[in-house]
């Protein structure tokens, strides 16, 4: 188990270093029109998946490549007040592989606020309330990889506090790739 989180560390941290190196400078001409400026209110969406990494609780470290996998499939839609706060809406299904078989084993809906902190880097704080049983607070952390014209990659860092349902009280970690439109 330690063995495949050294090898993610490996694969990971690489790509958090590449993913804070800048963009080029600016490539027009000076025939060419500058991008139109940005509107607020702005809306936009994403997709993305979540892969938990390791959670830790009174009870010890807990990892989610041994006996069994969860992965989940966040979907959202982020409303930008301005170029510095915005509301995020976000939910996510979370489907778990264990013996052979397959479940969707926990449903998170996950509003928050957005604070972009500038170089393609914003924070998200987001209350956590699950179907588990399990409430709380996530964290965020998301850096813009790859800007395009009509849509952006992504890599984040969420995380997760929970609380609740007879548990006891769990930090985690975990890794989200997605694309924003």
């Amino acid at each position: 188990m330690i063995s495949i989180i050294k090898h993610l560390s490996l694969v990971y941290i690489p790509l958090l270093s590449i993913a804070s190196t800048g963009y080029s400078q600016d490539k027009r001409t000076e025939t060419e029109p500058s991008p139109p400026a940005i509107v607020y209110p702005r809306i936009a969406g994403y997709v993305g998946i979540v892969h938990p990494l390791a959670s830790f609780d009174k009870d010890g470290t807990h990892t989610n490549f041994g006996t069994s996998y969860t992965v989940g499939m966040p979907v959202g839609i982020n409303l930008w007040k301005t170029g510095k706060v915005g509301f995020s809406f976000e939910v996510v299904p979370h489907i778990r592989a264990e013996n052979g078989t397959s479940k969707m084993s926990n449903f998170l809906f996950h509003p928050g606020i957005l604070f972009a902190l500038g170089n393609g880097y914003t924070f998200a704080g987001r209350a956590a309330f699950e179907t588990s049983g399990r409430y709380g607070f996530t964290p965020v952390l998301n850096k813009v990889i790859k800007k395009n014209k009509h849509n952006n990659y992504f890599a984040a860092l969420p995380l997760p506090v929970r609380f609740g349902n007879d548990r006891p009280s769990s930090f985690a970690v975990a890794f989200q790739f997605g694309i924003g439109f």
